[in-house]
């Protein structure tokens, strides 16, 4: 597989890993790379596979959990990445906390906005039941309306027909489509089990980790609560809460999320 990437700033500057979700691609991160290159980071903004440019299988069955997992850690491997700044949002959180997790000697500090890491052991909102069944059984799924969906800045035509260019027929869809249906929503899941030894790990995580999630998303608000309450490099810091910011809070306040992570690097 061939996986696209955004690689901004000093070759020999800290790295900051921005890993999109669902269904969005490294486009989501534009109003955020400037001002941390500018600030003298390396930023790497990935495409997962089955988004943006990267390679897109086109059977929903070629998508899983553990190969999104697997490619992300081939990617920081083959870049031989270290001392990373992880910043993760929706499914690049639960694609990233896991490689994070399972990669913890490469990893310097995290901070995740509007994601988790679920296990199927907890309820699941009713927002996240009607997208999965949206993504599921809806003959009609328009990326860049979705984007739009998900944000409080009305997007002009030409940031939504940006979301939707990659996917140019249904076919290029299948890893959008999929990644619904992969969140473990049963404790039985074939996740389950990997993201609970990953939650083990942060249970002992000493290195900074930051919440910075947004006031207006209906499927991930609260989620900031179990990081704060579980992890020990999150005790005693001044979180972020992102106003006026949607679940994709990148598009909505990508500046000022961008200062939020500078802050948190000077300080940690």
């Amino acid at each position: 597989m061939r996986m696209h990437y955004v690689d901004e700033g000093p070759r020999d500057g800290d790295v900051v890993l921005l890993l999109h979700g669902e269904p969005s691609w490294s486009y989501l991160y534009r109003n955020m790379i400037a001002p941390l290159r500018d600030a003298g980071l390396r930023v790497i903004a990935p495409d997962l596979i089955g988004f943006g440019k990267s390679d897109k299988p086109t059977h929903k069955s070629d998508y899983s959990y553990a190969g999104h997992v697997n490619w992300m850690t081939q990617f920081i491997k083959s870049l031989g990445l270290r001392d990373i700044t992880l910043f993760c949002q929706d499914w690049g959180s639960l694609i990233g906390l896991r490689v994070a997790a399972e990669n913890e000697q490469r990893f310097a500090r995290i901070a995740v906005g509007n994601g988790g890491l679920p296990t199927g052991d907890q309820a699941m909102p009713r927002a996240f039941k009607l997208w999965r069944g949206f993504a599921r059984f809806s003959p009609w799924f328009p990326i860049g309306k979705i984007i739009q969906s998900g944000t409080i800045t009305e997007l002009s035509d030409d940031i939504v027909a940006a979301y939707d260019a990659p996917f140019p027929s249904s076919k290029y869809k299948a890893g959008a489509r999929a990644f619904p249906m992969l969140v473990p929503s049963t404790p039985n899941d074939p996740a389950s089990e990997a993201n609970r030894a990953a939650w083990k790990i942060f249970g002992e995580w000493q290195k900074p980790f930051l919440t910075t999630f947004s006031n207006r998303d209906p499927i991930t608000r609260g989620g900031e609560v179990p990081w704060q309450e579980t992890v020990p490099g999150a005790k005693n810091r001044e979180h972020a809460k992102i106003r006026n910011a949607g679940h994709f809070l990148q598009e909505d306040k990508g500046p000022e999320l961008a200062e939020v992570l500078l802050k948190f690097m000077r300080e940690s």
